[in-house]
């Protein structure tokens, strides 16, 4: 069912599988998908004749100019996401980037200065900032509920390919636990404690050279301390916990999906629960924010400033410092 009524006109480029999950709830969500793109003409029809999308472009030179466009969503591996955004900013289009932002901080600073220079919205497809499960979160925080928040303790792990082949384990494009896995509980962190004073990482890695499991322990000048454990070649529970000082946050897995959650006093006692009602994946949560923004004429949600995203991507380049990984290209 609908729920969302919104004016602007996306554009998806490229149409590989987070391409068609995020379509998916875009459109079951009544945000109009007007466009897509991809560098071979039979799989942006067949894309747009799934999703019942008008416009169908065989480059993503032609979607980008599309005058029918107002924002483009880029869907393509983390080595063009910078490229690509740039080529949607230049032809004046706002751009809603999958995650990691780009490949690396550089590349991050550069196009947040183009968009602030046009005048364009751009954000990171961090879909779980703007779930109603971590608004509720903030707001708990905020009223001070569980006291001072010292500790995250967070996994993303996940059983899959070990095909040398697969895009998450060849290096020239970005593949590895990190980028693809270890952004989602590194930017939860941000969000609760900002950039961090020092960073300890390990990992272990495929036989292409992708990291396969990766363990970091941030500190923070307040003394805060988060945890995180991502893997591409085991499942885990995939569940958060947010410590204060007056008690906790327990995060059911997967706790960066619409999920539950309990808030737990320091004597034990459950003192609230929350159950998310599902709304199909929820990744239409972060195309109405940009939309938002852009009625607003604002660049910056504060639930994601462009400046987190850019502190985001530095201390991903520092984890990669620890550990020795290194793009091709770099």
């Amino acid at each position: 069912m609908n729920t969302t009524t919104t004016s602007l006109r996306w554009g998806i480029l490229a149409t590989g599988g987070i391409a068609h999950a995020v379509t998916s709830d875009l459109v079951a969500n009544g945000i109009t998908v007007q466009a897509v793109g991809s560098r071979r003409a039979e799989s942006a029809a067949q894309f747009a004749a799934e999703f019942g999308i008008p416009n169908v472009h065989a480059s993503y030179e032609e979607l980008v100019a599309d005058p029918d466009v107002d924002v483009i969503y880029i869907a393509t591996p983390h080595p063009f996401h910078a490229e690509h955004a740039t080529m949607a900013l230049n032809a004046g289009k706002h751009v809603l980037v999958e995650k990691p932002f780009a490949l690396n901080a550089e590349e991050a600073r550069e196009v947040v200065a183009l968009a602030e220079a046009q005048g364009l919205v751009v954000l990171e497809a961090m879909w779980t900032r703007f779930l109603p499960h971590m608004q509720r979160i903030r707001e708990i925080l905020d009223a001070g509920t569980i006291g001072e928040v010292r500790t995250l303790i967070a996994d993303h792990t996940q059983k899959l390919s070990d095909d040398p082949a697969h895009r998450l384990n060849a290096l020239e494009l970005g593949g590895g636990a990190l980028l693809d896995l270890g952004i989602y509980p590194i930017s939860f962190a941000s969000s609760l404690f900002g950039q961090p004073e020092s960073i300890q990482a390990t990992a272990s890695f495929r036989p292409t050279g992708a990291d396969a499991q990766i363990a970091t322990t941030f500190r923070y000048a307040s003394g805060a301390i988060a945890t995180t454990l991502s893997a591409s070649d085991v499942q885990g529970p995939n569940r958060a916990s947010v410590i204060g000082t007056n008690g906790r946050i327990d995060i059911d897995g997967v706790w960066y999906t619409q999920t539950s959650f309990r808030v737990v006093d320091a004597a034990g006692a459950v003192i609230e629960e929350f159950t998310t009602e599902q709304n199909g994946g929820g990744k239409h949560y972060q195309a109405v924010a940009l939309e938002e923004l852009v009625a607003r004429g604002e660049l910056n949600d504060p639930r994601l400033p462009l400046s987190e995203i850019v502190q985001i991507m530095e201390t991903l380049d520092a984890v990669r410092a620890e550990i020795g990984l290194v793009y091709p290209g770099e």
